[in-house]
């Protein structure tokens, strides 16, 4: 496959090397200044894409090195959005992480000057100058802002009430597609947590307390979707990431696709979608059944990136296998099933092991689509 998604891919981030971990560190604390942080992530990146073409990616990615949270740091740079404390984080399985959470204070809209944009033109020109991957670049998706939105974090917002965000938010993130697409992207990633809770009562129930509707949520989100997605350019990939929690090797939500199978796969615009089947939690490949015939893909996550334990190769051949009983082998590739540090904190496994996956996740995809 010669254009994105590869048949070998990546979802995007990348432990943190000990030096980028020392600099962010001594940048919290004061000690270094923000041009001294930025010679130490442009240093580590810099490894990081070379790193990457070695393992046989033809992809490559910033690591998110410049990011604490695969989210929030996206979310607090737009107008009319702050990142706040919580009097709680986000519940992963015994862990929490740090409270924060999104606060809607005034007109939702993209900046020009996003510093994401700089840190795709950054990227671009590295790989220019280096390996000639293609950048790949992720942002969270637009469910995410929604479906996270506490209680009482739209009052004084202007917004009358969840539903009247929605016009801005699709118009945010048109006008992020078309800044990104001329900064020079032209693969790019909806990061998303939302469909991946759809598939769980005990999130949707959570998110009942938090005042969403979720009768049709699912058809909700295609539209936002879509809408946003209508009218990109034909040379823009746009792929999403469904994640069900990815914090120091914890989860969040389990349950198989089948109650969102329908209208992600089938009826939203995306040119992708990266599928978690690392665990029995996912479920099984029934619902890739929804998937339409023709150019759109599903990776397959078969590959953890919470644990350093290689899989077994047959075993994960025998499962893509599987899979194609219900997608057609030409419309499926392979990668991780997550990020390996989605926050800065990192999964719990050696950037040896991390290395290790991606290397496999190569070898099984040039064996498996040869």
């Amino acid at each position: 496959m010669s254009t994105p998604p590869f048949r070998a891919d990546v979802v995007g981030s990348f432990l943190r090397p000990a030096e980028l971990a020392e600099a962010r560190r001594r940048f919290a604390e004061g000690t270094i200044d923000a041009d001294a942080l930025r010679v130490a992530e442009e240093a580590a990146i810099a490894e990081l894409v070379v790193r990457e073409a070695d393992a046989g990616l033809k992809l490559a990615t910033d690591g998110e090195f410049r990011r604490a949270w695969w989210h929030f740091d996206f979310f607090g740079l737009l107008d009319g959005v702050n990142i706040v404390e919580l009097d709680h984080g986000i519940q992963f399985q015994g862990v929490q992480t740090k409270p924060h959470g999104i606060e809607v204070t005034g007109r939702i809209g993209f900046p020009d000057a996003h510093p994401f944009l700089e840190h795709f033109r950054s990227l671009k020109s590295l790989l220019e100058r280096s390996t000639g991957a293609v950048p790949k670049f992720s942002i969270p998706a637009p469910t995410v802002l929604d479906f996270r939105l506490e209680p009482g974090h739209l009052a004084g917002s202007g917004y009358d009430g969840r539903d009247d965000i929605v016009d801005d938010l699709v118009q945010t993130y048109r006008d992020a597609l078309a800044a990104f697409y001329d900064a020079g992207a032209r693969y790019l990633q909806f990061d998303d947590t939302a469909w991946a809770y759809l598939c769980s009562e005990d999130e949707l129930a959570k998110a009942r307390d938090r005042g969403i509707r979720t009768d049709g949520i699912a058809e909700r989100y295609a539209g936002i979707l879509n809408r946003i997605l209508d009218g990109k350019p034909d040379d823009l990939v746009v792929t999403t990431h469904v994640c069900r929690g990815n914090f120091r090797s914890t989860w969040i939500s389990s349950g198989g696709y089948e109650p969102v199978a329908e209208q992600l796969l089938g009826n939203t615009a995306y040119d992708g979608y990266f599928l978690e089947y690392d665990s029995e939690r996912a479920g099984g490949f029934e619902p890739l059944r929804f998937l339409p015939e023709g150019d759109k893909t599903v990776v397959l996550g078969l590959i953890t990136s919470k644990t350093g334990e290689l899989e077994d190769v047959d075993a994960v051949k025998h499962r893509i296998d599987e899979a194609s009983a219900f997608a057609p082998l030409e419309q499926l590739a392979l990668s991780p099933q997550c990020g390996f540090a989605s926050t800065e904190e990192g999964n719990v496994l050696t950037e040896d092991e991390q290395w290790a996956k991606v290397r496999e996740v190569v070898a099984i995809a040039a064996d498996v689509w040869r």
